[in-house]
């Protein structure tokens, strides 16, 4: 009998996806549940997918690898989709489909299988990830074939004794991992309701927040985060205590309503704590250790690279092609920043660095200012010089 491997999260679109699998197209399936954060009891998970039909239930902890080699490189590069959303899931999906090959390649598989829907952007990010590193691999989605509304496919897991974390009175679709956490569904779907509080499980409302601000420092060498509060930890560690941190004084929430890739917007909330707090950092270090053109371009690289990661295109030869120059630009990006966690704001309070472009003797307006003021005159008048001769030949545009 053929083999397929389903991305199994344990929620109701893969846990119904198992038994759907096996009827629909009489294959064995194998569960593969990586954990990239947000993953509470993996043995638990891998219990559930035998009792539900799985012949094999597969568990990977690919936390390190997400941070260092998914993470960090969006970081490097301020990647924020429509300056708002930090991409949690986006940069997630190109590692899970690069494990579901390795898998299906180990297990000698002829198809994957995910439980994205078919109006969603992971199904782009599944497919077009399996499809470029392994192209003789079926790619199947059952939530997109099915044609079960969300009600139906919760009845279907209730029929066939399927246990699922989801109830028609609390209908909710989340995806978490380190980079964040991602809820829609429900009346959440009417993007004039304020989100209830229930939705949110990372980050607490303002008002029960602490009454005192809290510091933190955070240490960063070539634009990757080394150090909080003085003690050097790796980038696992480092996220979990920030989200921990940060979601206490409630930061990290976000209601977006956002353009998805297959053309219609969608009410999307996020809980980032330690992405907010990092990313705002990160771009507080830049600035200081940055030329003004770098910090120009950066931008535009940054906004490219946002839109490639969340558009599925991590595994092509542009995105690799603007790492390599995020990279570059990062060399410098080395220093120490002070951040202030208050009541659902996070804010730069502080910053320094050993190769910093700021400096005090020429910023001073007090005693020991060596700007020479008497070199401005000259400098204004050839840097204004086309300004002057285009409004003297044609005229101000004003007139």
């Amino acid at each position: 009998m053929d083999k397929v491997v389903l991305a199994y999260s344990g929620g109701l679109d893969t846990s119904a996806a198992i038994k759907w699998l096996a009827e629909k197209y009489n294959m064995d399936v194998i569960a593969l549940t990586v954990d990239i954060g947000g993953v509470s009891d993996l043995p638990a998970i891998q219990q559930k997918a035998l009792k539900i039909g799985a012949v094999k239930a597969l568990t990977v902890d690919a936390r390190e690898t997400f941070v260092n080699s998914f993470i960090f490189p969006a970081l490097k590069a301020n990647a924020i989709y429509e300056g708002q959303y930090p991409l949690a899931t986006a940069l997630g999906r190109p590692l899970i489909a690069k494990l579901l090959v390795e898998v299906a390649r180990k297990e000698k598989a002829v198809a994957v299988a995910h439980g994205s829907t078919g109006k969603g952007n992971d199904q782009v990010r599944f497919d077009v990830s399996v499809a470029t590193l392994a192209p003789e691999l079926k790619v199947i989605a059952p939530a997109r074939e099915w044609g079960m509304t969300r009600e139906e496919t919760i009845a279907y897991a209730e029929r066939h004794g399927i246990p699922v974390p989801v109830k028609a009175t609390s209908p909710y679709s989340i995806d978490e991992n380190l980079w964040g956490r991602s809820i829609e569904c429900g009346v959440l779907e009417d993007p004039w309701v304020e989100p209830p509080e229930e939705v949110f499980a990372w980050t607490r409302s303002p008002s029960a927040c602490p009454d005192q601000p809290e510091y933190i420092e955070i240490g960063f060498v070539s634009g990757v985060p080394v150090s909080l509060n003085g003690e050097e930890m790796d980038g696992v560690t480092l996220i979990q205590k920030l989200n921990e941190l940060a979601g206490k004084h409630g930061v990290g929430r976000i209601d977006h309503v956002e353009s998805r890739l297959v053309g219609i917007k969608s009410r999307e909330i996020y809980e980032a704590p330690a992405a907010t707090v990092l990313l705002k950092a990160h771009q507080s270090l830049e600035a200081m250790t940055l030329t003004k053109d770098q910090l120009r371009f950066n931008q535009k690289v940054s906004c490219e690279y946002a839109d490639m990661v969340y558009n599925g295109l991590w595994f092509t030869a542009l995105r690799h092609d603007l790492a390599a120059y995020v990279d570059s630009a990062q060399r410098n990006v080395t220093g120490t920043v002070r951040m202030r966690l208050f009541k659902g704001n996070c804010m730069v309070v502080g910053r320094k660095s050993p190769v910093s472009l700021y400096d005090y003797s020429l910023a001073t307006y007090d005693k020991g200012d060596i700007f020479d003021q008497s070199a401005s005159p000259g400098f204004i008048h050839v840097w204004g010089l086309p300004v002057r001769i285009q409004a003297k030949v044609q005229g101000s545009p004003e007139q």
